[in-house]
């Protein structure tokens, strides 16, 4: 038969309080009405963890290994780090819920600001690492470390309650500076990102970007008067590579006399209050910096603002960090056409010359997005802490996820396609390159299984489902993961109890069959298919496949994909170019299991993506990835992620209520629905970490020197 149908500073509640600042829930969202799990895959995310750390500056060149100092500890992800000025140093002291007792050992502390994205969201935190003091001088906290003392600035609290991405903090006096994503654009696929200040002391936070605008990589002037941004007014036109901005000036204060300084630049820096150092992609395809003088009297314009390159071409240099104390240099990251990885120089604006700063201590490591201190005499940056602090608690395979939706617990997974079985004992999920498979584990972590072995790329496993009858029963497919319509891919079901480990095909044609996605009664199995040489959706005999039964379900000159079943069995959510055929951009649709009922439910704009849905149990909602809150931050300042644009999002059936859930610069996707409500804990995965990542693949590729496949394992980051 066919089937058918902010109220406060930080240190005033610091002890009473930082529970609630950190907790996993949010206000202000209506969700289903029981309580749920959502899942979901971000690229290489769990595969690397970034520590901050600082080699001294002496002279024009850097000490040995033995110099560098961790400064941040070990937890979670954290990055983006600034050296406080001495102005502001009493300010971040005084947040401090005890201080050292002096002793005739005590040095002043190593203080940083930085981005860390333990418990479940980015915070902005505050480091104070002191050293030459016993801890039997001064009182313990539940948030040292060590010699260390700790406190989070910028939370949920300043944005009331909403959830959003922190980055790119800076202090000014009494002022903290920093991008974050917690309000809506209202426009789609205009980023969130936007430019705050918070007052340390009272906690009163002020939005600095005007509404309909964007900005990026805030830099606070010398005196503070002035903030430098990059801003993408005209909105994101999905360029994975460059994110094309213009640099603009405001005053820190209110965001008042807003202006362009600089078409075509970004990660703006400071030397001065007339200079900044930025980057852009040059005419003969180098990244490198430039440097903008600005006049120290008239009007203020583009026109009025000098602009001249500072790197040669031969190398990409980009985000860089200007000295304050020292102009005869600026720190950079750079990718040498010799070197596979990212690492830390000094360059001699005077001299045209570069100094190696990392390359020399960890030469096969990638080093991120430097910063300087206010004396010019260190140089700080994040890489991964594999090499001196690796260890298996860094690897997890359920990160819990601050989630806005109470009731629905959101959780990041180690791998891709991540799915929860119906009795809620056993997620599986897939890997790609280099640990390519099928894998299944008790949701604590123990157990791993790797139930298929890929073959490289053209015989990975994609699209991973539990059948909701039939115990330990699973479907995917198997085949190159952005195959061409006639591209061998098969459907599979695998049976994870089986004494041996084995598939069985249910397709056969091999015509790019892929995500297949059962009914509720287990009975057929959705899925799409190039067989009529375009792709569209079909459903088969969940047991014996197409040799059983199989109907079409969509037909036209199009691309339908990614298909769902919802819980009741009357409705399949799908994605579709149908729109603008071969355009790449899909929008979201619903249709019967009979053909008819088609509905649209969202497109992202005229060009954008919205992907992979998935009813919630009680069909209230469908949770999908798409691009409609454009990109959070500036790509180059990342590791690569193809889709850095990629968000999970949910709305309700009609369209309304649209949620974003995530809030970061990965590429998130993939994401699954079960009915199981599982605690909001990290759950660590039982393999060790190796902080393996790729660098972005655009530099992989000079104006003058093509290397290796991106995908080899030569290109990705062994830490």
């Amino acid at each position: 038969m066919e089937p058918s149908k902010i109220s406060s500073c930080p240190v005033c509640f610091f002890f009473v309080t930082l529970i609630l600042l950190l907790s996993h829930g949010s206000a202000g969202h209506e969700g289903p009405s029981t309580r749920t799990t959502i899942l979901f895959g971000t690229l290489d995310r769990s595969s690397y963890y970034f520590d901050l750390y600082t080699l001294p500056i002496l002279g024009s060149q850097v000490n040995r290994r033995n110099d560098e100092l961790k400064i941040t500890d070990g937890h979670s992800l954290n990055y983006n780090g600034h050296f406080p000025s001495q102005s502001s140093s009493s300010t971040l002291l005084s947040l401090l819920p005890f201080q050292p007792l002096a002793t005739a050992a005590a040095e002043p502390p190593v203080q940083l600001i930085y981005v860390s994205e333990r418990n479940g969201s980015s915070t902005i935190y505050f480091d104070a690492l002191y050293s030459g003091v016993s801890d039997r001088s001064r009182r313990r906290s539940t948030l040292e470390v060590s010699n260390r003392v700790q406190v989070p600035l910028v939370g949920v609290q300043q944005s009331k309650g909403l959830i959003g991405m922190k980055d790119r903090p800076s202090v000014v006096g009494d002022y903290l500076v920093y991008v974050s994503t917690h309000q809506n654009s209202g426009v789609p696929r205009k980023s969130w990102a936007a430019v705050y200040s918070t007052h340390l002391k009272n906690g009163s936070t002020r939005r600095l970007t005007p509404r309909g605008e964007a900005d990026f990589s805030p830099t606070v002037s010398p005196s503070g008067v002035w903030t430098a941004v990059a801003s993408a007014g005209e909105g994101w036109s999905g360029e994975e590579k460059e994110l094309y901005t213009d640099i603009y000036v405001f005053r820190t204060e209110d965001g008042s006399d807003r202006v362009k300084v600089v078409e075509h630049g970004g990660w703006p820096s400071w030397a001065d209050e007339s200079t900044l150092y930025f980057h852009r992609k040059s005419g003969d395809g180098w990244w490198s910096i430039y440097k903008a003088s600005l006049p120290k009297s008239g009007s203020l314009s583009v026109d009025s603002v000098l602009t001249q390159r500072v790197t040669p071409p031969g190398l990409h240099t980009f985000t860089p960090a200007a000295s304050v104390a020292n102009k005869s240099f600026i720190a950079v990251a750079t990718r040498r056409p010799d070197s596979k990885y990212r690492h830390i120089e000094l360059f001699n604006v005077v001299y045209k010359e570069f100094v190696e700063v990392t390359r020399s201590i960890s030469p096969r490591a990638h080093h991120y997005n430097p910063f300087i201190s206010p004396d010019s005499t260190r140089v700080g940056y994040h890489r991964c802490r594999a090499r001196d602090n690796g260890r298996k608690g860094d690897h997890l395979l359920l990160e819990s996820i601050q989630s806005p939706v109470p009731g629905v617990s959101l959780f990041r997974a180690g791998g891709y396609f991540p799915s929860l079985s119906p009795d809620g004992d056993r997620i599986a999920y897939a890997l790609w390159p280099p640990n390519e498979g099928l894998y299944v584990i008790n949701r604590d972590g123990s157990g791993l299984r790797k139930l298929f072995a890929g073959h490289g790329e053209s015989n990975l496993a994609f699209g991973v489902v539990w059948d909701p009858k039939r115990k330990g029963v699973l479907y995917s497919s198997i085949g190159p993961i952005f195959g061409a319509t006639g591209d061998e891919v098969d459907v599979v079901s695998v049976n994870i109890d089986d004494d041996e480990s084995g598939f069985k095909k249910l397709t056969t044609g091999g015509e790019n069959n892929a995500f297949p996605a059962p009914s509720p009664d287990g009975k057929w199995v959705v899925f799409r298919s190039g067989r009529s040489g375009h792709m569209n959706l079909y459903v088969m005999d969940a047991l014996d496949g197409e040799r059983g039964r199989l109907f079409r379900l969509t037909d036209g000159p199009w691309t339908d994909t990614m298909p769902s079943w919802s819980p009741d069995g009357n409705w399949i959510v799908f994605s579709s170019d149908r729109d603008n055929p071969g355009s790449a951009s899909f929008a979201l649709y619903m249709i019967h299991p009979n053909g008819t009922g088609l509905t649209k439910l969202l497109q992202s704009g005229s060009d954008g993506r919205v992907n992979h849905g998935w009813f919630s149990p009680d069909m209230s909602h469908i949770v999908f990835t798409t691009d409609i809150a454009g990109v959070s931050s500036e790509p180059i300042s990342n590791p690569h992620h193809y889709k850095p644009y990629g968000e999970i999002f949910m709305m309700k059936l009609d369209g309304t209520g649209m949620t974003r859930l995530s809030h970061n610069s990965y590429e998130d996707g993939t994401p699954s629905w079960s009915s199981i409500q599982l605690s909001p804990a990290d759950v660590n995965h039982p393999t060790e970490a190796q902080c393996t990542f790729t660098d972005c693949i655009w530099l992989n590729e000079s104006p003058t020197r093509r290397v290796d496949s991106v995908h080899s394992p030569s290109t990705r980051a062994q830490c």
